[in-house]
Formats: structure tokens, C-alpha cells, sequence
């Protein structure tokens, strides 16, 4: 595999694509189907935008119930807030319902991961990705597309890696109802080139009703910092 890139600060990081390089250069239209992405583009955003808005009315019973529980279950805020890799490599802060107690690092591999009572069993639901509905509406993030990783795997990624992206992140991705977790972190980056490079609005769909699946199946819910961690350690040992 192509040796990995070295960032001299992940503030001055962008997607790095060459003028020419890669599937799509909508900027400058020199791919006969930037047009095509273009509208693409537009009328997901607009999608996003209008069930992200509905989801948010429909499930707000449900947003004080889950914080009113994180609350009464351990001490610390409701949300938990991380910095994570973007659209051409912009970083943001992705939401979370906190289903950890606050003293935990994702990173720090010296103790196991502590989740709290609650965190467990919206964990397991995937109810604890919720509040990226709001990451959707402030154009973070999409419904779906390629899951926005930690600044460290982005640093250690090679241009072709880079190339997913191109797209905004996912609250759900074609890694994530392929095998979630439980497949390598090059089995992942695959996957998520292969959804970048096959663009369709036909495809997000059923990449929406495979997550419900997979969602209710609780296959390969959490990696944990283990995971994370191996999986940084597998990008830099190429």
C-alpha cells in the first residue's frame, strides 16, 4: 500500500487531492459526471435537512427521557462532544448521548472502557448516535455516508484513503451494515470508497434499511478503545 501521510497539523489538513486526481473534481468539472454529483449533492442535503428537522420533532420525547436518565445515572453533562475528521478533512464536533463516565479516554488504553448503566443499553441501541441529528442539520454530517473518524486515523491515511472524503460523513455508512466493527479497519476504508465511488441516492437507501437490520441485529456494536486503538496501530504499521 502507498506509504501514509504525515500531517504537519491536522488544522492545516485538507482532503489533499491533486487538481486531476481521484473519482470526482466537481470544483473545476473535469469529471463527465461532476454534474451528475453536483445534483446529487443538492437534493441529499435538501433530504437531510427535511427528516433531520421531522426526526428531531418526532423524537424529542425521547431526547429528555434518555438525558433525564444519563443525568439521574451518573454525574456529568448529557452530551458527549468529540473532534472528528470531516468532509475534506475538516474537523467538527460530533454529538453523542455520553454513555461513558467523564474521566473516560477513548484514547488512554491503561483501563477499560466504563460505561454507565444507561450508556450500556443505548449503546447497544445505537440510541446514543441520535444527537447527530443536529451534526446533519448544521451541515456536518449527512444521514449517510462514510462515519467520521477520529483526528488520528485521518493523519495516518493516504491520498487514496482520503478519497472518502469527499462526501460528508454518515450517522451510517455502507461499513457500518457490512460488518460494523467486526471487520478490519482496510475492510472499512473499502467500503467506504466503494460508497463514495458508486454515489446514489438509491443506494443510501438501502443503506438505511440495512442499518434498521443491523441496528436490531446489535452486530458489531462497539470496538472500544481496543479497537480504535488497533486500529490506528494497523495504518501506521504499513
Amino acid at each position: 500500500m502507498p506509504g501514509t501521510v504525515k500531517a504537519k497539523s491536522i488544522e492545516q489538513e485538507t482532503l489533499a487531492v491533486q487538481p486531476g486526481y481521484g473519482f470526482l473534481n466537481v470544483g473545476v468539472y473535469r469529471h463527465p459526471h461532476a454534474v451528475r454529483f453536483a445534483v446529487y449533492k443538492v437534493v441529499k442535503r435538501v433530504l437531510d435537512v427535511l427528516f433531520a428537522f421531522i426526526a428531531l420533532v418526532i423524537l424529542s420525547p425521547v431526547f429528555l427521557i434518555v438525558a433525564i436518565l444519563i443525568k439521574i445515572d451518573s454525574p456529568g453533562p448529557v452530551l458527549f462532544k468529540q473532534e472528528r475528521v470531516g468532509k475534506d478533512g475538516k474537523i467538527f464536533k460530533i454529538l453523542k448521548f455520553r454513555s461513558m463516565t467523564v474521566d473516560n479516554d477513548i484514547l488512554d488504553s491503561s483501563c477499560s472502557d466504563k460505561y454507565t448503566r444507561i450508556g450500556k443499553a443505548i449503546r447497544r441501541t445505537s440510541i446514543d448516535e441520535l444527537p447527530q441529528l443536529i451534526n446533519v442539520l448544521a451541515g456536518q454530517m449527512s444521514f449517510v455516508g462514510p462515519r467520521p473518524w477520529v483526528v488520528e486515523y485521518w493523519t495516518n491515511m493516504n491520498l487514496e484513503e482520503r478519497e472518502r472524503g469527499k462526501v460528508l460523513p454518515g450517522i451510517t455508512g455502507l461499513a457500518q451494515v457490512k460488518g460494523r466493527n467486526g471487520i478490519s479497519i482496510f475492510e472499512k476504508i473499502e467500503y467506504d470508497l466503494k460508497y463514495v465511488r458508486n454515489y446514489s441516492l438509491w443506494q443510501d437507501i438501502k443503506i438505511l434499511f440495512m442499518t434498521v437490520l443491523t441496528v436490531f441485529a446489535g452486530d458489531g456494536v462497539d470496538a472500544g478503545k481496543e479497537g480504535v486503538r488497533d486500529d490506528i496501530q494497523e495504518l501506521k504499521a504499513r
